[in-house]
């Protein structure tokens, strides 16, 4: 179980984002510098204890129209070895010292964590709160077997895909779309998705896809 510490963070989370985010192919804003508000996410525990795992929503505002981001992020004690591209920044916390923050897609904690959620092994936790579970969170798997973790991770503009060897995909929706009110309906030919709520700028509640998970395509 995490636990989560109210306390400060220097540079804050926002922060190390807004230096970040225009580097990213998905990212849609223009030239000025992002103007963020978190808008939700969730969190999930490392089964050590080791890595804080977070699947944070941010809303940029700096634009003629705003737009919703699906950041996961890792924190870790210590640097992790062979991942420098991956890096988002250092920040320092006011109980825990020295944190590096991570783009979650490249931590293969955060990504083992994930597929255990989609698979129903793992449950999604409140963002604020200590062992607090989010049940607005939902995943499903249709699959056989365990969801392969061995992703090679891809940035597009429509996102991020992680894609195995024999071909599995799970694909994350960086640039967050509200869907239909209803069951969460994933692309024809998925095996698996995670969706959940955020918070839009006019304070009215939305919910979307976050992840889809698509079957190998090299059997």
């Amino acid at each position: 179980m995490a636990v989560i510490h109210h306390t400060t963070l220097t540079p804050s989370k926002l922060e190390l984002l807004t230096a970040w985010l225009p580097s990213r192919p998905w990212y849609r804003g223009g030239a000025a510098q992002p103007r963020l508000a978190r808008a939700g996410g969730f969190r999930l525990d490392d089964p050590r204890g080791e890595v804080g795992i977070e699947f944070a929503v941010v809303t940029d505002g700096s634009g003629p129209r705003p737009i919703t981001y699906l950041v996961p992020l890792t924190y870790r004690g210590a640097p992790l070895d062979g991942a420098e591209h991956a890096l988002v920044g250092t920040m320092e916390h006011g109980v825990l010292g020295r944190r590096w923050a991570y783009d979650g897609c490249q931590d293969p904690v955060s990504i083992a964590r994930l597929a255990a959620l989609i698979e129903g092994r793992a449950q999604a936790q409140d963002q604020g709160v200590s062992d607090l579970p989010d049940p607005e969170v939902v995943a499903a798997y249709t699959g056989a077997g365990a969801i392969p973790t061995d992703f090679t991770t891809a940035d597009d503009h429509e996102g991020t895909a992680l894609t195995t060897p024999d071909g599995t995909t799970l694909r994350l929706h960086r640039v967050l779309r509200p869907a239909a009110d209803g069951p969460f309906v994933p692309a024809q030919g998925a095996t698996g998705h995670v969706g959940g709520p955020w918070r839009t700028p006019e304070g009215t509640r939305a919910r979307g896809l976050f992840a889809v998970l698509h079957p190998n395509t090299r059997a």
